[in-house]
């Protein structure tokens, strides 16, 4: 319970907050509460202003804590943290044998469900030990147990289908897996020279673990071979249920084992995108000449000399578009070695940077480099294994309307009928402050929107604020509440107490600006507009407290809503908070990939700017050590 003050001040502090409140009100609208919370804008207000009542009597200055006691220690509301990746357990597939009926079937009848006869090699798949996972392992047992015929042995010898399908895993890295993951040594160079009961079991092995194989091959391919949400707590996912019971038999049956195997990768247009960047990449890694290399910490604007220019200018002649290249043609191919940064060279510079979605100003700093030299063929390879990954985490099929944050482009996109139909840039959360990674499905745009301040800055970015001064948020025109009251800030003692409701109301100086888009989550993740609009003008946008800030706001409204951007703006001048409910099924994906292909399905590849492909990396690395001690 929060500790107020006595029934006798209530009246005459109100009042002084309410005074101090109308006199600021200009500032208020003028200052958002980020600026307040750095230093910015109306820092000066705090140092002068009014004495006011205390508890006690007298008057102290509004900058001194205000004090029933000695202050409990700043507490401090702390987000998600990354893991330590923790592998799927694995247990002994145990095969429980059926009883043979009477007559016995031969292993040809397939067709009819008898129980085909126990031959020497089925009965040694009851003593051989092959670890897997419990989802895998309750297929393989389900097959074996229902008496079906071997599938990749047969006679002493593995089957031309077994070899299929060993070829077929072997070729798992082309679709974003490792194929040591799923390796399998045929059983014949074991069995020279080897006594009948070694036969028997080289052969038992090679059935089981090559069935287990398949199957988690198929398990991988459709959902991923990670659990994204033991990375780290900003990824939220329900993995995807898989229906391995089906596979075995489905194996046994295809008369095409490879093609089978191949028909479960995904086939969505941008894995599709993915896995051609994937095979060509690698293809040209061996052939791929040297690296050019702009020195770390260059900065070059217009005007100024540089010996890193040469690189600059090798850079925009192998990476910079056709059309660029042939409009400054004459100026790329009569440079030599010069070091001035000439205004021919800059307007290259300028449409280089407009291509790659960089402000055009000229200047080569860290990002307009970055788009110069690309990322290695390594580094790109890399980012197409994780997004290949990652893409497996999500729907099959996206949908044909969805909106779709690509965290580290900085960017969100509109699809409609299977197109996309907008794209704009937008702010992140910053590495203090990440965005998640999750799915949900837009529900309301609510226009004129209060701001209801989330817990994790009251404590941590408010608190140290108000115990210096309780006036606060009352002078910011914010609304403090507690179970439902309202309360003026100056009445908390917030030595004591923080849990509080805090909102921000409708408004010129909102920190939501002027309507935010909702899909309502665990995470209080939602789109929104901001009065901060020249931060869309930065190349790197990681800057917000976690939520998706909008360079246009009323197009992407009127987009979800199916209406015009000229409706939005009326429903937006009524200056009344609305909540409109968007109709139909529109899935949201907050998503973070670091390779993804653009409307022309050409793959683009941007900076890891939360460090996230590192864990999942980490996270391939010990999977395929676990299974590589799986039997």
């Amino acid at each position: 319970m929060p500790k107020f003050k006595t029934p006798f001040v209530w009246a005459s502090a109100l009042s002084i907050s309410l005074i101090a409140s109308t006199a600021l009100v200009a500032d208020a609208h003028a200052t958002t509460l980020m600026d307040l919370l750095r230093g910015g804008p109306g820092k000066s207000t705090e140092r002068n202003a009014e004495k006011r009542p205390t508890l006690f009597g007298g008057s102290s200055s509004a900058a001194a804590p205000m004090l029933d006691g000695d202050p409990e220690p700043l507490p401090k509301v702390s987000g998600p943290r990354y893991y330590t990746y923790k592998t799927e357990a694995q247990r002994p597939i145990k095969i429980a044998l059926p009883a043979v009926s009477a007559p016995a079937a031969t292993d040809t009848d397939v067709t009819t469900g008898s129980v085909a006869p126990v031959s020497d090699v089925r009965a040694a798949l009851a003593e051989t030990k092959v670890l897997a996972t419990d989802d895998v392992a309750k297929a393989v047992e389900a097959y074996y147990a229902s008496g079906k015929p071997l599938i990749w042995v047969e006679g002493d010898a593995v089957t031309e289908k077994a070899k299929s399908a060993m070829s077929a895993l072997a070729a798992a890295g082309d679709v974003g897996l490792d194929a040591s993951d799923y390796l399998v040594s045929p059983p014949e160079a074991t069995l020279a020279g080897a006594d009948i009961d070694a036969q028997r079991r080289a052969l038992a092995r090679f059935e089981l673990m090559l069935s287990a194989k398949v199957v988690a091959y198929v398990q991988d391919t459709v959902r991923g071979r990670i659990d994204p949400n033991k990375l780290s707590g900003y990824h939220d996912f329900k993995r995807k249920p898989v229906n391995l019971g089906p596979v075995l038999n489905m194996l046994r049956l295809s008369p095409d084992v490879a093609a089978y195997l191949r028909n479960r990768d995904p086939s969505s247009p941008q894995f599709a995108a993915l896995k051609s960047e994937l095979v060509k990449l690698r293809a040209a890694e061996a052939s791929s000449g040297p690296s050019i290399v702009i020195a770390s910490g260059t900065l070059l604007k217009p005007g100024q000399t540089s010996a890193e220019l040469r690189n600059v200018v090798a850079a925009l002649r192998k990476n910079g578009s056709e059309a660029m290249k042939a409009a400054h043609a004459a100026t790329l191919s009569a440079y030599v070695d010069g070091q001035d940064y000439t205004p021919e060279l800059v307007a290259a510079v300028e449409d280089f940077q407009k291509e790659a979605g960089l402000k055009p100003d000229g200047v080569i700093g860290p990002a307009t480099i970055r788009a110069l030299v690309g990322h290695s063929n390594a580094e790109k390879i890399s980012k197409l294994v994780i997004a290949m990954e990652q893409l497996r985490w999500l729907p099959a099929d996206l949908g044909s309307r969805y909106v779709f944050i690509n965290q580290p482009a900085y960017r969100v996109y509109y699809v409609n009928d299977g197109r996309e139909q907008l794209s704009m840039r937008v702010v992140v959360g910053s590495r203090a402050n990440q965005t998640y990674f999750f799915q949900d499905k837009i529900e309301t745009v609510e226009v004129n929107p209060y701001w209801g301040v989330p817990q994790s800055i009251i404590v941590n970015e408010m608190l140290p604020k108000l115990r210096q001064d309780p006036t606060y948020l009352d002078r910011l025109g914010y609304e403090v509440s507690y179970k439902g009251r309202t309360v003026a800030s100056s009445q908390v003692d917030w030595n004591s107490t923080h849990s509080v409701d805090v909102r921000q109301p409708p408004g010129g100086g909102n920190a939501l600006g002027e309507l935010k888009i909702l899909f309502p989550n665990s995470h209080a993740i939602y789109m929104h507009d901001t009065p901060q609009k020249s931060f869309f003008q930065r190349d790197v946008r990681a800057l917000s407290h976690g939520c998706v800030r909008l360079a246009e706001p009323r197009v992407m409204a009127a987009a979800v809503l199916g209406t015009s951007v000229e409706d939005v703006g009326r429903e937006i001048a009524q200056g009344r908070n609305k909540a409109i409910p968007v109709k139909g099924d529109i899935p949201v994906y907050v998503s973070y990939f670091t390779a993804w292909p653009n409307k022309d399905g050409q793959v683009e590849f941007f900076d890891d700017v939360y460090g996230r492909d590192e864990h999942t990396m980490k996270a391939f690395e010990a999977t395929t050590k676990a299974r590589e001690a799986q039997g």
